[in-house]
């Protein structure tokens, strides 16, 4: 692929940002509350459209329900637009209520499993309102010990719930079916990995697919090939990036493997994925519990920029060459070219190009907003999820 080629891939690329990911969060033992911290569902929009201005391509939002609840949410998306940002994915939480302590929608208590499921239907009539098109959906449904419950009767109340949300769903409305391996259920979770959620998304139909997590998996996975199969069967339609070293870490995107992120972007790279109207959703996923928010956010964004540079420099010719005429160390070599080469003046010369600062995390240090939202935020309680 030619320079310019690269340059207008990497240009029409999108990133979406998690309004949680600039509030407070920490480890299950701990919130370590930060200064200048979002309050409200409008200033954590504010600090995403700070990001976007900075980065050029991260021009949407997921909101959280109820982390996000709003009075207004027509209102709302309005405010975001005036900041040059959308309403991205809407996230529902059927995992902090007292009443999930044995599961939402698997719970073996009807009325349980019914206050869920009309959850699920609140988040869609919120997309109605903001126009977002995708509902992601995680759950932490599981049980701990062995004949706690019944592990089939569970994927019956799954699916009975998973097909009444979807049959909800707009016209020009996706469901996203995220899965993790375990925690906080450990001995058996309902949606485990990629495989149930494929499988539900099979039965479900065609607007039903598969979001990958990629802290979500056992050690040693091979998440590039989950890539490829999903977009092979059609059926990838986001990502939750983030970086881990041991489990469901939510560390910075491409901290712990940035191999790994650039073997996953080549994979979106062959299979012409890359672009927005593919329909993948490439969003960050991360608790920002001792770095600072927004330069966080801002470095995980050119992290994954970067690989996705690094992706679109591979020689598929002479890969598939190498591949076809069994030359085991040449087609190793050529993604190792690519991977070794240094993209970064190559994403400098990009935004030059957008009118933005090569340095997005200079930039926003020089721009005093840090200091502005500091300031003006002093009072009131900040956003966060508690521990």
């Amino acid at each position: 692929m030619i320079a310019v080629d690269i340059k207008a891939a990497l240009r029409a690329q999108r990133i979406e940002t998690p309004s949680w990911a600039y509030a407070n969060s920490g480890t299950r033992f701990k919130v370590f509350p930060q200064p200048g911290v979002p309050r409200t569902p409008e200033e954590k929009i504010a600090d995403a459209a700070v990001v976007h201005k900075f980065t050029g391509v991260a021009p949407s939002v997921a909101l959280h329900i109820p982390w996000d609840k709003v009075d207004d949410y027509a209102a709302l998306t309005a405010y975001a637009r005036d900041l040059g940002v959308e309403i991205g994915a809407i996230n529902t939480n059927v995992f902090q209520d007292e009443d999930y302590k044995l599961g939402s929608v698997t719970n073996p208590d009807a009325g349980i499993r019914r206050k869920a499921t009309d959850h699920l239907l609140e988040a869609i009539d919120i997309m109605d309102a903001t126009g977002s098109r995708d509902l992601k959906l995680w759950f932490s449904d599981g049980i701990n010990y062995p004949g706690q419950d019944d592990l089939r009767d569970r994927q019956d109340r799954l699916a009975a719930a998973l097909k009444e949300t979807y049959n909800r769903l707009g016209e020009h409305q996706r469901m996203l079916l995220e899965y993790k391996l375990f925690e906080p259920a450990f001995y058996a979770t309902d949606v485990p990995d990629w495989g149930t959620s494929y499988a539900h998304c099979i039965e479900l139909g065609e607007r039903a697919t598969v979001c990958i997590d990629t802290g979500h998996h056992a050690p040693g996975t091979n998440i590039e090939f989950i890539v490829a199969f999903l977009l092979r069967a059609g059926k990838l339609g986001a990502f939750d990036f983030n970086s881990r070293f041991y489990a469901d870490d939510d560390l910075m995107v491409g901290a712990a493997d940035p191999f790994q992120l650039f073997r996953i972007m080549y994979e979106i790279v062959r299979a012409d994925a890359l672009d927005p109207a593919y329909g993948i959703a490439f969003m960050l996923d991360q608790c920002h519990n001792i770095e600072a928010k927004i330069p966080a956010i801002i470095r995980s964004v050119m992290n994954v920029q970067e690989a996705t540079a690094k992706a679109l420099l591979v020689d598929r010719p002479a890969l598939r060459a190498a591949q076809q005429s069994g030359d085991v160390l040449g087609a190793n070599a050529v993604l190792m070219d690519a991977y070794n080469t240094d993209v970064r003046p190559l994403l400098a010369e990009l935004r030059e190009d957008a009118g933005l600062d090569p340095d997005p995390i200079a930039a926003y240090a020089r721009s005093g907003y840090q200091e502005k939202i500091v300031a003006e935020r002093a009072g009131g309680t900040q956003a966060g999820w508690g521990a």
